[in-house]
């Protein structure tokens, strides 16, 4: 008992005295500086990019990726196809099933000698995860995580006291998502590393999309990806271990892999198969699923966002250039976010739209499909004047009654456990923005993003019609305003269909009193601008 009580007092110590630094732990740590394939063009896919760019006005080729599955595959296939240079970039990268066969991807990438850089956000990881960084034990293959806790292990309590002595660094997370081959082709979206965020997971399905890009934007996303690796917030792996994972440990986590069960499956679908076939990633580069040409605009958040908000550092913010084509828009802003907590700043930004007649349509997350419940309760603020000025409010169903744009199968959506991931605007049905930002002020102010502004009308329609089929009244809560009888204050109707019959709700549809009652507590608390 003593000697247990001994090293809760050491960890808690660690945890508090290196959470009051105002730099992350191992920012000492001798690092070096490295940066993208400098001559993509020598690779395979380089070539045939930079020809193709060529013969396309120098625009990027693109194609979404809406299918959760698809998610995981196009990205197991990339890493397959890799030649020379392989870049990670993600907020959560979970050491599950997926995880573990993406894993099993980079080794083999880097056992080929593929070079491999992988930078993870240290906010969110849980037990099992650092299983990714094992691989740093490889010759081929370097480890940084963002702005990383002290205390090293998984018991919450702690990791919750060291950020009570640091919120102000521990408070601030690098949220971009982003996978390079090459130099030449990328992924970039919403999606995590994780069963979740591929929807095969019959307890949790997390809707989003990705959009693959070829061309001259993926060197503009490579020079993203090297100025969050060289800097100061990306601290090498071995410097929080105390030395650089053992060839032992790689053996043995090699070994791990190996014996893992082979065969993914959900719902019958064998998805480790499925990467064998080489789809959907080979008919993107066959051109048997063909790319989209346009012109794209990629729109980031510098590393040090913080320093820049406050005006002491020169840098970018992308969610201005979010607001700027937000405010373009002249007839109509579809737009798909898990997290609506706009702020001032966005509800005037609705405003302005609506006085100019703009149909506003907005797609969130319900009370039932919510997993994020303080999130949930700092929207609920703002449903009434949203209505109230016009804009049409949809809250996705965590039962769907059609699984069609879902990205998922409809036996995985019978399972009743379907949310919102997705980020997604479409400006006028002629452009969109796809990528890691939701619409709240964690996003905004507090979390590193990034994104693409694709102008291409063809791109926009096919998320357009996504949008039709997920607000259909089978697949989502329609909200409206109902008079109050005494002339008194206008109340929440939720109105769906259910067994093809219309339905409205008047107490908002939850999955318990419980989860309602907990929300509308947490509603009570000033934290919008930590939402």
């Amino acid at each position: 008992m003593i000697g247990r009580f001994h090293s809760f007092f050491v960890a808690l110590m660690v945890a508090v005295l290196g959470g009051c630094a105002a730099l992350p732990p191992g920012s000492d740590f001798p690092k070096s500086a490295s940066s993208a394939l400098a001559h993509p063009e020598e690779t395979r896919l380089g070539n045939q990019f930079e020809n193709a760019a060529r013969d396309h006005d120098g625009h990027s080729g693109f194609r979404i990726i809406a299918v959760g599955a698809d998610g995981f595959l196009t990205r197991v296939q990339m890493i397959n196809a890799a030649e020379r240079t392989l870049d990670l970039q993600y907020f959560i990268f979970r050491g599950d099933e997926t995880g573990q066969q993406l894993t099993r991807a980079v080794l083999a990438a880097a056992d080929r000698g593929v070079r491999v850089r992988v930078l993870i956000d240290d906010g969110e990881t849980v037990a099992g995860d650092d299983q990714i960084s094992m691989l740093e034990a490889h010759r081929s293959v370097e480890i940084r995580l963002f702005n990383p806790f002290a205390y090293r292990g998984h018991v919450q309590a702690l990791r919750a006291i060291e950020f009570a002595f640091n919120a102000s660094r521990l408070d601030y997370r690098m949220h971009n998502k982003l996978l390079v081959v090459d130099n030449a082709i990328a992924l970039i979206g919403g999606r995590n590393i994780g069963d979740q965020y591929f929807q095969i997971a019959p307890d949790s399905q997390f809707a989003d999309d990705d959009v693959f890009a070829a061309g001259p934007i993926a060197t503009q996303l490579s020079a993203t990806f090297d100025e969050f690796w060289n800097n100061a917030l990306s601290i090498p792996a071995a410097a929080l271990s105390g030395e650089k994972s053992s060839h032992f440990a790689l053996v043995e986590h090699r070994e791990e892999l190996n014996v893992q069960r082979q065969e993914l499956k959900a719902e019958g679908i064998e998805y480790v198969q499925r990467i064998a076939t080489g789809e959907p990633f080979n008919g993107m580069i066959s051109g048997r699923l063909p790319l989209i040409w346009a012109h794209a605009e990629l729109i980031s958040d510098s590393p040090d966002k913080k320093q820049v908000e406050n005006g002491s550092m020169v840098g970018r913010l992308m969610h201005r250039a979010v607001a700027n084509a937000t405010a373009t828009v002249q007839s109509e802003l579809l737009m798909v976010t898990p997290y609506l907590i706009p702020g001032t700043e966005g509800m005037q930004l609705f405003k302005d739209l609506r006085q100019r007649n703009v149909r506003v349509r907005i797609l969130t997350s319900s009370l039932e499909s919510s997993t994020v419940l303080l999130a949930q309760a700092g929207y609920m603020h703002y449903r009434m004047p949203l209505l109230e000025d016009g804009v049409e409010l949809y809250e996705i169903r965590s039962s769907l009654g059609n699984s069609k744009g879902s990205g998922q199968t409809a036996a995985i959506s019978r399972y009743g456990n379907y949310s919102l991931h997705a980020k997604l605007f479409v400006f006028d049905r002629q452009k969109l923005f796809i990528g890691s930002m939701n619409f709240d002020q964690r996003s905004m102010h507090l979390n590193t993003e990034i994104g693409l502004i694709i102008h291409s009308p063809e791109l926009a329609q096919q998320i357009a019609a996504r949008f039709e089929a997920m607000v259909q009244p089978v697949n989502s809560y329609l909200l409206a305003l109902r008079p109050n009888d005494a002339g008194g204050t206008r109340s929440l109707a939720w109105r769906t269909q259910e067994d093809t019959q219309a339905v409205e709700y008047e107490t908002e549809p939850a999955r318990s009193d419980w989860q309602r009652l907990k929300v509308n507590v947490l509603s009570l608390l000033p934290l919008d601008s930590e939402l």
